[in-house]
């Protein structure tokens, strides 16, 4: 996986962080100046907590665990949603529902019933539903599609989350705390890194900046399934 320059860093405006009387003290280690009343974040930090977070993640993906992303806010919803789908993990994008962790078995039951609707509605020889049950159905379909879609095949915990903006996502965050699943995510200068397991110092808020990272960490999950691909193969052809 190519690791972002500092120079493509500095390009997506990952440095860029929040206004000083916005900040969080525990950020102080990450911030390199602040200029013009705004923290400048210290992208030689955001390098070395991105290599961190990418090995980390890519050996939980080689594991053949499943690591959830998350990023509610409207400017990172595709990029997050591009980048889960691209290496076959579950996502949230939409709004993070109470419980979707510590009440696992809840979420399933939804999703489940997502899925009978789904059949129902595809089902053309089903003569008792009537054209205006089918819309009805067809609606409450979409609308448990746009929360859950994301996790439909996540049939267990996650063994780790990735989120954009650990302050928005605050419940995922006290959820994953709640369960001991590893927490990873892009934290600006307004949030405490203390939150959790792997702080990647960032601009949370333009979607460049979101990219740029997501992409990175998505490519280390990619390499982490391939080497776990390689390995199956090598020991199916030694037998």
């Amino acid at each position: 996986m190519a690791k972002p320059t500092y120079k493509e860093l500095l390009d997506a405006g990952v440095h860029f962080g929040h206004l000083k009387k916005k900040w969080n003290p525990k950020m102080a280690p990450y911030i390199f100046m602040e200029r013009k009343g705004i923290h400048v974040i210290d992208l030689n930090r955001t390098l070395d907590n991105m290599d961190r977070a990418a090995n980390a993640m890519k050996q939980i993906a080689r594991s053949g665990k499943k690591i959830l992303f998350v990023a509610t806010k409207k400017q990172a919803r595709n990029i997050v949603k591009n980048a889960a789908e691209s290496v076959n993990m579950p996502y949230v994008t939409d709004r993070w529902l109470g419980g979707m962790m510590t009440n696992f078995s809840t979420i399933r039951r939804s999703v489940k019933k997502k899925q009978s609707i789904e059949k129902m509605l595809a089902d053309t020889t089903l003569s008792s539903i009537t054209k205006k049950e089918r819309l009805t159905l067809s609606r409450e379909r979409d609308k448990l599609d746009k929360v859950l879609g994301g996790i439909e095949n996540m049939t267990r915990i996650p063994a780790a989350v990735f989120i954009v903006d650990i302050s928005h996502e605050h419940l995922a965050v006290a959820e994953a705390h709640r369960l001991g699943v590893k927490t990873f995510g892009i934290v600006d200068t307004n949030s405490d890194p203390n939150q959790i397991d792997y702080a990647i110092p960032g601009n949370d808020d333009a979607s460049k900046s979101v990219e740029i990272i997501t992409n990175y960490v998505a490519e280390a999950i990619r390499e982490g399934l391939e080497e776990r691909k390689a390995t199956k193969t090598e020991k199916e052809s030694a037998k």
